[in-house]
């Protein structure tokens, strides 16, 4: 069965290499890479790596290399077939049914990448053409050097006439080729099809392998059509999913740890040309989810590089708004604001390429931009604002996902807002009597549960996979030991990896990491004998009742308390401060209402 190509390639950016590998071999992070013994022959000592970013293993000891797909054949006795169906399966794509009509589609890709290639071929010509001598021109005049020039093929579409049309026609391309290719355009009057591209810079844009499927076009001369236009999408090119330069920028990218994501075509030639190779840009819309994704595939913080202008600032906080969801523990964004004026093309020509890359090493991350939305919109200097802004914070935080992320938002936002309403009160009064029973001296003083409750509830989250989302959220209302802290730590990632992780993987993985220990004391005999609910016998309707019994009741007391004890030193102090901290205290207190009465139903 033949598999289209953007298939594979969605495979390969949605699967994490390391967590299939993982599963197989015993990795050791190393830097970027990962290493490990090699599955393919007996050795003593490491020579298997595997490289997340370039999506590749390699084994220096046999030579064994691949991808994600070549393993999970050479590890798991599969075809290829078979490989991509269940690595599709695990990813949550689906499969298109394999059909005549699907192979003829696939040879016709094949025949529109020739097109394609052979259409870049004739507009870099055109360049060097009187025709051509004003985008020639334009390209030296915006500081281009011939050689990047070169480098990025770029080239001139001439306006009128039938010249690529007759080009292509020569070299054996009929007209329907070339319409699907999105090269000509059919008018609605019936008349016969005219070039897409007319009397325009042209920039080609290229797929994850560096193959032609699209051209970006810059308007020449003064006519009201739009500056810049895009290919329309067609069966090799998805705006939403293509990012321009993703193909050079992959290896740079992997090379300087750092991708930079800016608005346009020649921010990325400009930076390119400077030295920063590792940049790319979106098609003229903002980042869609695949285009995240795809990044993350790159860098685990790719920085956005946005002009310092009204337009500028709105573009982050709609990047930001994207990503939010998204997040993932070690995969966010950072944002770089530009000097008002200037964008990177600009900002290299006038002060060189040092000024630019202080501009990136100074971007900041997701988190200040999220604040900056909504704390920038009203100044929170009355209750009822303070009241509104922390809403909109928690609204924000709890579009995120993954749990523990969220959870690190959420308790991020409140502690900024108790120093910004702190900061209000510019430390005068007695407001600087925080001490008394609030902060971290308070919740070391109502802990909660006792150490047998805690190791009950891990045992129940790790033998009752079906409770383990549902009481994730009232998790992060819980205080545990130290110890036990790291076993619920490492407990969630393992289950955001996989949810239907049964005991044996589990034990497996804390013997890698020296833990057993810990997780032996969660599911000792006592444990079971003091708290059933928890053990494996346990009924999931039994299992759900003890966990909501038990959490819910420690999570309300020790809500309660530290709102009254709150509610006192606030009363003493009169601080703006303890003010704040009883009300988010107060906030808690209801979303553990919800919970409780969700874990109900």
């Amino acid at each position: 069965m033949a598999f289209p190509n953007r298939l594979l390639e969605d495979i390969r950016a949605r699967t994490g290499l390391a967590d299939v590998v993982s599963k197989r071999v015993r990795l050791t992070r190393k830097g970027r890479e990962h290493t490990g013994l090699c599955p393919f022959h007996n050795e003593k000592s490491p020579s298997f790596t595997v490289n997340e970013e370039k999506g590749f293993y390699h084994c220096f000891g046999c030579g064994a290399h691949g991808d994600v797909i070549s393993f999970v054949m050479n590890t798991s006795g599969l075809s290829f077939p078979e490989a991509v169906e269940q690595l599709a399966n695990d990813a949550g794509l689906d499969i298109p049914v394999e059909t005549p009509e699907a192979r003829e589609q696939a040879q016709r890709q094949a025949g529109l990448h020739e097109v394609m290639e052979a259409a870049c071929a004739w507009y870099e010509a055109q360049l060097r053409t009187p025709a051509g001598r004003a985008a020639l021109d334009y390209l030296r005049g915006r500081g281009l050097r011939d050689e990047t020039i070169r480098r990025f093929r770029l080239g001139f579409a001439p306006d009128g006439g039938g010249g690529l049309q007759a080009a292509l026609t020569a070299a054996g391309a009929s007209a329907v080729s070339m319409l699907e290719a999105g090269l000509l355009r059919r008018p609605d009057d019936g008349r016969a099809p005219y070039p897409f591209f007319r009397d325009r810079v042209m920039f080609p844009i290229t797929d994850r392998q560096g193959r032609v499927i699209a051209f970006g076009g810059r308007m020449m001369g003064d006519a009201k059509a739009a500056k810049y236009i895009n290919s329309p999408d067609t069966a090799l090119f998805d705006k939403g999913r293509t990012l321009y330069n993703y193909a050079n920028a992959r290896k740079a990218s992997f090379e300087s740890g750092q991708i930079v994501v800016t608005e346009g075509y020649m921010d990325v030639i400009a930076l390119s040309q400077a030295g920063i190779e590792s940049a790319v840009a979106p098609l003229g819309t903002a980042l869609t989810e695949d285009q995240i994704r795809a990044l993350w595939q790159l860098a685990p913080e790719p920085v956005l590089c946005f002009d310092g202008d009204t337009a500028g600032q709105r573009a982050a906080g709609r990047g930001a708004e994207r990503a939010l969801q998204l997040l993932q523990p070690g995969k966010s964004l950072r944002f770089a604001m530009l000097p008002a004026g200037d964008d990177p093309d600009s900002l290299v020509a006038r002060q060189g390429v040092g000024a630019m890359r202080q501009v990136l090493e100074a971007a900041r991350p997701l988190s200040d931009i999220v604040w900056d939305i909504e704390a920038g919109a009203v100044a929170p200097d009355t209750p009822e604002r303070r009241a509104d802004l922390q809403a909109r914070l928690m609204k924000r935080a709890y579009t995120i996902t993954d749990a523990t992320v969220q959870e690190y938002y959420r308790a991020m936002f409140r502690e900024r807002l108790w120093t910004t309403f702190r900061s209000k009160r510019g430390g005068q009064g007695r407001a600087a009597a925080p001490n008394r029973g609030s902060g971290n001296s308070l919740r070391r003083n109502l802990g909660g549960m006792n150490r047998r409750a805690q190791q009950a509830v891990l045992a129940a989250m790790i033998n009752h996979p079906a409770l383990r989302d549902e009481f994730a959220e009232a998790l992060g209302a819980l205080t545990f030991d130290p110890d036990l802290d790291k076993v619920l730590q490492r407990l969630q990632n393992l289950f955001a990896e996989r949810i239907d992780l049964d005991l044996a993987a589990i034990k497996a993985h804390f013997s890698q990491g020296g833990d057993e220990r810990l997780l032996d004391g969660v599911l000792e005999r006592q444990v079971y004998v003091l708290a059933p609910f928890a053990a494996p016998d346990a009924t999931v309707e039994g299992a759900r009742e003890g966990l909501g019994h038990l959490i819910g009741r420690r999570v309300q007391e020790r809500l309660k308390n530290e709102v009254a004890a709150l509610g006192r030193t606030a009363a003493e102090s009169a601080s703006v401060e303890d003010e704040a901290r009883v009300f988010a205290a107060r906030r808690d207190a209801i979303e553990s209402d919800r919970l409780l009465a969700d874990i109900d139903e």
